[in-house]
């Protein structure tokens, strides 16, 4: 049976209050830090990033942390810092929404909601995905396969959503010397066997600062429609994966270069 998220029915368009942000002809770059930690970190991050031309701010009021002791979030107050940072800068939010439990919550203020790889398999997740009326970014679990992707998608196109986007953001391998290993090669079946836009991670897939911008480079040479990175205002104190963010400084430099990659792959970078 062909997959509905295979199927001529899903967007390969992504707009936002009537404004086509992602397509095949641009590069979208989402940028922000992990986690919204206070107002002023996210205020002060979000001028930057506005300044330097970034329309698309991300950061995750709800971490859905591995470990328990860590920092959890802010929460429904980050929404609301969230919120100050769209009507303030303009600036589009995409953040991730941990489970059922805050999906509405978190939904009410996104432009894009994004189902992080921890809850690819949360059905109750993706059925209430389905009922938006709004984009949503899917992650990748580390341990799925690109089809199973594919058939968790299925949950929301099936409840009526076709805006979705794919993200590829590193599987489990063998190797330990990175976090995880960007799947380029999956990148590329989701570009052959879907219309979606495509959104790589090199943050989350390197795991370490030093190595984000050539892997972000290659996913703009890959021709990818987005590409979501980490930026901190002072990534040693982070107090969400501080390893692998890159300061204000480290990401303006990338942005110049991204640009020109993607004038050479027939790419708008914005």
């Amino acid at each position: 049976m062909k997959l509905i998220s295979q199927s001529e029915e899903i967007e390969d368009t992504i707009a936002i209050d009537g404004r086509e942000l992602f397509d095949k002809g641009l590069c979208r770059i989402m940028a922000g830090p992990c986690a919204v930690e206070s107002r002023e970190q996210i205020l002060f991050v979000a001028e930057k990033l506005a300044d330097m031309g970034i329309k698309i701010f991300r950061a995750g009021a709800f971490k859905p942390r591995t470990n328990p002791y860590a920092f959890q979030g802010s929460q429904g107050q980050g929404l609301k810092w969230l919120e100050e940072v769209r009507h303030t800068y303009g600036m589009k939010i995409i953040t991730e929404t941990s489970d059922i439990t805050n999906f509405d919550e978190v939904a009410s203020v996104a432009d894009i909601v994004q189902i992080g790889a921890k809850a690819m398999y949360d059905r109750s997740v993706l059925n209430a995905a389905g009922k938006l009326n709004k984009p949503v970014l899917m992650k990748r679990h580390f341990g799925a396969t690109v089809d199973e992707l594919f058939k968790m998608a299925d949950y929301i196109t099936l409840a009526g959503n076709r805006q979705i986007m794919f993200c590829e953001r590193g599987i489990r391998t063998f190797e330990t010397s990175s976090r995880f290993t960007l799947d380029l090669c999956g990148a590329a079946v989701i570009k052959q066997k879907t219309k979606a836009p495509l959104i790589l991670d090199p943050s989350h897939s390197m795991g370490y600062s030093f190595g984000v911008p050539d892997v972000a480079k290659a996913c703009a040479a890959f021709g990818c429609e987005g590409i979501l990175i980490e930026v901190h205002h002072n990534p040693k104190e982070a107090l969400c994966d501080r390893e692998q963010a890159l300061d204000l400084e480290e990401f303006a430099e990338l942005y110049k270069t991204i640009k020109d990659i993607g004038k050479a792959v027939g790419k708008a970078v914005e």
